[in-house]
């Protein structure tokens, strides 16, 4: 699970640049309205609340995140769907990309355009996905023994150490739970949400590929309507 977490921790480091500059207030919205299908009242709709909780960290307006939700109450509104994209990068790199979208014949060329454009290609429902297991992810910041007993001890499938931070995966019926339980021992959780992990990585040595790779995942990032990408790639830091 390293390259995922790496890319995690890439992805969270782009987000906070495109916060500065609202590039990331579309896709978060996108994700609170889908959401609020399930319940309009994050005390009790999980995922809403954890999409609440991603806008507020990308200091997204409290008006914004209402009207997010409040979206899904409008007959008058377009109205989301949630679509998984497979493709192939550089390299043969697997990479997902989850998109939120009112208007399908808008999404897909986008995201075909990006991965034709990099060296890559789009693939068939199915064809990508299966080196993929769904799975929660929670980052919280500390390590040590008492991060990995109390995650193991809400249910928690695996702990790991990246810097000084920990990251707990979990089967997705008891994200939630060890989500919670971590931040009721007094932990800060500073990220949680639903990914894909790899079942096996790809690593990438060489710098051309590198930068291709990463420019085809700017490119998807660019997409505002994709609201997340997970990949199998393993690169170094120093061809980042």
């Amino acid at each position: 699970m390293s390259g995922h977490s790496k890319w995690s921790t890439i992805k969270r480091e782009k987000g906070a640049k495109d916060a500065v500059r609202g590039a990331t207030f579309t896709r978060i919205g996108n994700a609170i309205a889908m959401a609020a299908r399930s319940g309009t009242d994050p005390d009790t709709n999980f995922m809403l609340r954890l999409a609440i909780d991603k806008a507020k960290a990308a200091n997204m307006p409290l008006a914004n995140i209402q009207r997010a939700i409040d979206r899904i109450k409008d007959k008058d509104a377009a109205q989301l769907q949630e679509v998984l994209y497979e493709g192939y990068g550089p390299g043969g790199v697997a990479i997902l990309a989850e998109c939120a979208t009112d208007n399908l014949n808008r999404t897909y060329p986008e995201v075909r355009l990006a991965f034709s454009k990099h060296g890559g290609n789009i693939a068939e429902k199915g064809a990508v996905a299966f080196q993929f297991d769904h799975k929660g992810m929670i980052r919280v910041k500390a390590v040590g023994d008492e991060v990995m007993l109390a995650a193991l001890d809400a249910g928690a499938e695996d702990v790991q150490d990246e810097n000084d931070e920990s990251v707990v995966y979990t089967d997705l019926k008891d994200f939630a739970k060890v989500r919670d339980a971590l931040k009721d021992s007094g932990l800060e959780v500073i990220e949680a949400e639903l990914t894909y992990v790899p079942t096996t990585t790809v690593e990438v040595t060489d710098a051309a590929t590198a930068g291709k790779i990463m420019r085809l995942m700017d490119a998807l990032d660019a997409c505002d309507d994709v609201t997340n990408t997970h990949v199998n790639f393993d690169i170094p830091e120093e061809l980042l």
